[in-house]
């Protein structure tokens, strides 16, 4: 880190703009933007040769099954599949084994990230039934946020007691997460499925299961409770059209107490890809229709969902080949969610200022990220160079994700991360990865 890298040439996308020019790195931070800068003397020259420049991705939500789910994917393995897609930070689920409901399992994840992540990092505190208290004693300047799962998923940290939830969403001072589906709502869904086809339930059944209805159900009720104690709430992966309602597009992000994301997933794919995809794109919330699926990206884009994450979830191939009620939910996404999102951009459906915008800006403001998120002069220099024009495959032969498998097998892409810088550190530059440095623990000006 103490040799200057200077950036030559590049094409950056930052706050709305795109300007050619050059960017300075000194001591992990970003010294100097402008349209031309020369060399220092004992400075790394990067030649970006009209590549895109853009802010390091900032991913809300990505579940990295560590502790005791290591056979799926691993802070280690999972933290390089990320840069090398340009998330160059990441904020990771407490459903783990055992749950992160204890302040003493939190730090624990926080050493174990310190010890061998190559991208930054932050964890939530997860929220149960019974820890409040517990809850009550992280640090909002640490820690990301708290996750509440008002909707059961993979493992079981369901809350669904009311009083509990009030008690949350009365007295946490900080952002409060919530990955939203009404249980009740999906064990009827369930009961009646089961009446019909047994146990041998189609993975096509998964958004009726798990329908528009339960995820509007459980947001409604997050978004009232967030009014009564104006509560900062952040919902997590929005599925349907009948959701946009809650959300607000008529006040800058900055004033938003409640703010929304969307994810890659339900962006790309919807409910016809079950017949080829089956389990592969098993998610909850799951895949929609056609329908739902059309009104994220609007809503995307007119502001009313705030940010791009991916919920990226792995599994076994081997578990996936389950049945209905053994197959887990949940599939590996973060060394693609840029190359989605750039498939919208070459589709003439997004601008790639606005592709940055949600995926390095927003996450930023909506967590109030401390100097991340943007190409500013003396920010962290979170930098992903992209050529956006180069294609390539999605094969075993990259795919690196401990689990071995991605939902874009043999899908080809038009764009391509080339390099990746994680708080200075060139971590990732032409398929190579450089290892010596670790990521930095995420701050939060709050």
């Amino acid at each position: 880190m103490s040799v200057p890298i200077l950036i030559k040439h590049a094409r950056i996308v930052n706050r709305g703009t795109i300007q050619e020019g050059d960017i300075l790195v000194k001591r992990g931070r970003i010294e100097k933007v402008a349209a031309s800068i020369s060399a220092p003397a004992n400075a790394r020259i990067i030649e970006a040769n009209g590549q895109v420049a853009m802010p390091g991705i900032i991913d809300d939500q990505v579940h990295f099954r560590e502790p005791g789910l290591t056979h799926k994917g691993e802070i280690y393995t999972e933290a390089k599949a990320a840069v090398a897609g340009g998330i160059t930070s990441f904020m990771e689920m407490p459903n783990v084994k055992p749950p992160t409901l204890t302040q003493e399992l939190l730090a624990a994840k926080y050493q174990r990230a310190a010890d061998c992540s190559l991208a930054n990092y932050s964890f939530y505190m997860g929220a149960a039934n019974d820890n409040a208290e517990e809850v009550l004693k992280t640090d909002p300047t640490t820690v990301c946020g708290v996750k509440i799962f008002m909707g059961s998923s993979t493992g079981n940290m369901l809350v669904d007691n009311e009083k509990t939830l009030e008690q949350l969403f009365s007295r946490v001072p900080m952002l409060i997460a919530t990955h939203c589906e009404d249980e009740a709502t999906i064990r009827a869904n369930t009961e009646r499925a089961q009446a019909i086809y047994g146990e041998n339930i189609p993975i096509a059944m998964h958004p009726v299961i798990r329908s528009v209805e339960g995820c509007y159900r459980s947001s409604n009720m997050a978004v009232a409770l967030a009014r009564k104690h104006d509560t900062r709430l952040h919902i997590l992966h929005i599925s349907t059209a009948d959701e946009l309602a809650l959300f607000r597009n008529d006040i800058p992000l900055e004033q938003k107490r409640i703010t929304a994301e969307v994810c890659v997933h339900h962006l790309f794919f919807n409910s016809d890809d079950y017949e080829k995809k089956g389990a592969l794109i098993k998610w909850n919330p799951a895949v929609k229709s056609k329908e739902h699926q059309a009104a994220l990206l609007p809503a995307l884009l007119d502001n009313r969902l705030d940010v791009i994450a991916t919920d990226h979830a792995p599994h076994l191939l081997s578990e996936k080949a389950g049945t209905y009620f053994n197959c887990p939910s949940g599939g590996p996404l973060v060394q693609h969610a840029l190359n989605v999102m750039l498939d919208f951009y070459h589709r003439g459906l997004i601008s790639l200022e606005k592709v940055v915008e949600k995926m390095c800006h927003a996450p930023a403001i909506c967590f109030q990220v401390a100097e991340r998120g943007y190409l500013d002069e003396g920010y962290w220099a979170d930098i992903v160079l992209v050529d956006e024009n180069e294609k390539w495959t999605v094969n075993s032969d990259n795919i690196l994700y401990k689990c071995g498998w991605s939902p874009f097998q043999d899908y080809t892409f038009r764009g391509k991360v080339k390099s990746t810088f994680v708080s200075g550190h060139l971590a990732y530059h032409h398929n190579q990865f450089d290892e010596s440095k670790q990521g930095e623990r995420l701050r939060f000006a709050r």
